[in-house]
């Protein structure tokens, strides 16, 4: 193993945005049973710290890696289109207008079944969003849009944290 590798080589995978999940777990799995400080007992303080350095490293490259828009914000930086969501919010006035609309139905939205029809919605929405992502990252190559791709979904992700919360509210 190399500190040096990207995330796509230290796991052994195609460097792209489709992956297998049960790939990536199985060899999450075997990289942490390689390099468990418990490994490396009989070595010394110095070598087990070496080891937990690169358990840290394989979870953090695991939790990058499984997460489909923290994989594609990595594919994007990897190539020099970096995401910049904290000052770079500009949006299609189209997506902005689906957001003020699920959020106005968020707003009054007076029952679960109201809250889970919106979710459903937001979900399916999110599952085009990744699927275009793939495509600009996989097929097309452009990963400047690509980038203002994972800058929408990362506004959906947050939304719907929000549809999470209003459900709670409406539980009580």
């Amino acid at each position: 193993m190399n500190l040096q590798s990207n995330d796509f080589e230290l796991f052994a995978v195609p460097v792209q945005f489709a992956q297998d999940a049960q790939q990536l777990a199985e060899r999450w799995k075997a990289l942490q049973k390689q390099a468990h400080p418990d490994r490396f007992a009989s070595q010394g303080a110095a070598a087990q710290r070496v080891a937990m350095q690169w358990s840290v490293r394989i979870n953090e490259a695991y939790q990058r890696l499984k997460d489909p828009l923290k994989r594609a914000a990595y594919l994007c930086e990897m190539h020099d289109a970096p995401i910049r969501a904290e000052d770079n919010t500009a949006m299609p006035t189209a997506f902005l207008m689906e957001q003020m609309e699920w959020r106005e139905a968020l707003e009054e939205a007076q029952s679960q079944a109201d809250v889970d029809a919106l979710d459903d919605q937001v979900a399916s929405a999110r599952r085009a969003m990744l699927q275009r992502c793939q495509q600009l990252l996989d097929v097309e190559r452009d990963y400047a849009q690509a980038a203002q791709q994972v800058r929408a979904l990362m506004f959906v992700a947050r939304f719907s944290g929000d549809i999470d919360r209003r459900r709670e509210q409406l539980g009580q």
